[in-house]
């Protein structure tokens, strides 16, 4: 049975942060039964974009040096990275506040690589991962709660298509066209493929409405965490009443067979119904899985991905 543990938590102040994830994390044994001595630990926020600091859609840099932190204190080496569509893992920090916690903590942060690794679904093996993820020995993935245009939704799942080096995106949405069924499913597909050991969910403050950037702050008042980051999207959607089915990827991993019924998981602290949001605002409406890039560049693009990515990946897999 997956566990997912759920608490209020009002404040980013740190003392009381620390205190927060130490009750939220004590049910899963603590960051001790997470890391072991001598482990390299990446941490993953969201660093979606440094042009919107105060809009809060991003992962606020109080949670990454709070876990950090606790990492450490257990005889971790953590790390940050993510793969941004635009500017640098470090660059997108900054701009987003994160500088002073980089400094006091010496902190590295890396850019993530490409490299092609063996996923579960042979159908999308051809498609890049970061090196520096999957060869992490722990992956704790930091996710913010936002509504999404595209997704309706971004939670652990989607937090985890920062593990794509941001170049590699595009192809990823050519991949999909515009199926946002099929995109849901190859973001549930990397998150089986990274694994990660844990999520921690910023809910303190959600960003909701048109996200992923285009929305407004919202007071939730939420930290989740679980070692099962499908069973742990899923209760979100508990607590801020959406049906599952508008999600692509909480669709999915119920299509495939990775996210249990909520009836299946175990809820040691809270349960979703003590944390409810009735009035939890999505996007106006949904746009398609795309870049946006105008037609004709499309079209190229495309073409030297079909060409040069996916036909010759699929070939080499199929020796």
């Amino acid at each position: 049975m997956s566990t997912v543990s759920l608490i209020r938590a009002g404040s980013y102040e740190r003392q009381i942060l620390r205190e927060s994830l130490e009750t939220l994390l004590e049910p899963l044994g603590g960051m001790a039964a997470i890391v072991k001595p001598g482990d390299r630990v990446l941490l993953k926020p969201n660093l979606l974009t440094g042009s919107r600091p105060t809009k809060e859609c991003v992962t606020r840099p109080e949670i990454v040096y709070c876990v950090a932190k606790m990492v450490r204190e257990v005889g971790g080496k953590p790390f940050m990275g993510d793969g941004p569509a635009f500017g640098s893992a470090r660059g997108v920090a900054v701009a987003n506040g994160y500088q002073p916690i980089l400094e006091e903590l010496n902190l590295p942060v890396v850019e993530f690589h490409g490299k092609r690794y063996e996923t579960v679904s042979k159908e999308f093996n051809h498609l890049l991962l970061s090196k520096e993820t999957m060869e992490a020995d722990v992956v704790i993935n930091l996710p913010k709660v936002k509504s999404h245009v595209q997704l309706t939704m971004t939670m652990g799942v989607k937090n985890l298509f920062g593990c794509v080096p941001g170049k590699m995106k595009a192809w990823w949405h050519m991949e999909a066209g515009k199926d946002a069924s099929r995109f849901g499913q190859m973001l549930v597909e990397t998150a089986r493929a990274v694994n990660p050991n844990l999520t921690i969910l910023d809910g303190i403050i959600g960003h909701e409405g048109n996200g992923p950037s285009g929305g407004e702050p919202r007071n939730l008042g939420i930290l989740g965490a679980s070692q099962d980051v499908f069973a742990l999207d899923r209760a979100l959607l508990e607590i801020l009443d959406v049906e599952p089915s508008i999600v692509p990827t909480v669709a999915a991993s119920m299509r495939l067979g990775l996210c249990p019924e909520l009836a299946d998981i175990h809820f040691p602290l809270q349960q979703p119904a003590d944390l409810q949001i009735s009035d939890w605002k999505l996007p106006a409406s949904l746009v398609p899985i795309d870049f946006g890039m105008p037609r004709v560049i499309k079209s190229t693009f495309r073409h030297l991905y079909i060409r040069f990515i996916k036909e010759p990946m699929k070939a080499y897999a199929g020796r």
